[in-house]
């Protein structure tokens, strides 16, 4: 299907894992998809790939975002689609009892102030539009407590969680959708390198999917193809959780 033929769509952390895959598949249901990393070179297969154009941006900074969603309006008309989705995931984020100030806050920057910034940048051209679909890349931890704790990355997520919330209501009458994705663990290489470093804590989470696996990148890209696309017309504010389960369950199956 081609359900987004004719629409330029903008996705951060395009470089790798869910973004890479969400690019493919946005490119594949006919966008124009604009692929936007801080890894160059990464950003820039990903865009030769899916005949898509790369942006180098930071989007923790202000100005950067905002010349990144002008320039994309300018030179192809319009923002059809924002898949924020750049985040981190840092070792030194672990229990509150550990985790340093510097960490906190550069997952608190990364993971929940670029969204904001995104947000506010790519609203604005919707709304001249009267159309839009903004796609927050949350997290199935800002639904459930861990013991194995990553404090400031389940709090970078709420954040995203509550914020998509309040700007798909505010902004809902204006035919602009913002939604929360929630995936559950994906088999991205940000998740593989931190399990590979410690497989009793990946063995330990594991456990807890019903479908006794994580996700692969393809599996969040087609929701993230749906959000974006007018089959979720009625589909705003929500948190759409992607998960195989794992919100769901109070024991797993053996």
């Amino acid at each position: 299907m081609e359900r987004l033929a004719g629409r330029v769509a903008v996705v951060t952390g395009a470089g790798s894992g869910i973004g890479l895959a969400s690019a493919r598949r946005l490119h594949a249901e006919g966008a124009l998809v604009v692929c936007v990393d801080i890894d160059e070179a990464k950003g820039k297969a990903v865009a030769a790939e899916v005949a898509g154009e790369f942006v180098a941006c930071d989007v923790t900074g202000e100005a950067a975002v905002r010349d990144l969603f002008d320039g994309v309006v300018a030179r192809h008309g319009r923002v059809d689609v924002a898949f924020n989705n750049a985040g981190i995931s840092p070792p030194d984020d672990d229990s509150i009892l550990v985790t340093g100030m510097a960490a906190w806050e550069r997952v608190i920057k990364v993971n929940t102030t670029s969204v904001y910034l995104c947000c506010k940048y790519a609203i604005p051209h919707m709304r001249r539009q009267g159309k839009g679909s903004i796609i927050n890349t949350a997290s199935f931890v800002a639904l459930m407590g861990a013991a194995t704790s990553q404090i400031a990355y389940t709090a970078s997520k709420g954040g995203v969680l509550a914020l998509s919330r309040e700007l798909g209501v505010q902004f809902a009458r204006e035919g602009i959708r913002v939604n929360a994705l929630c995936p559950g663990p994906v088999a991205t290489p940000m998740l593989m390198e931190l399990f590979a470093k410690d497989p009793e804590r990946a063995a330990r989470r594991l456990v807890h999917v019903p479908m006794g696996r994580f996700a692969q990148p393809e599996e969040i890209a087609a929701a993230v193809a749906f959000l974006a696309s007018d089959d979720a017309s009625f589909v705003t504010a929500s948190q759409f959780v992607v998960d195989g389960g794992i919100t769901g369950a109070y024991v797993t199956p053996l």
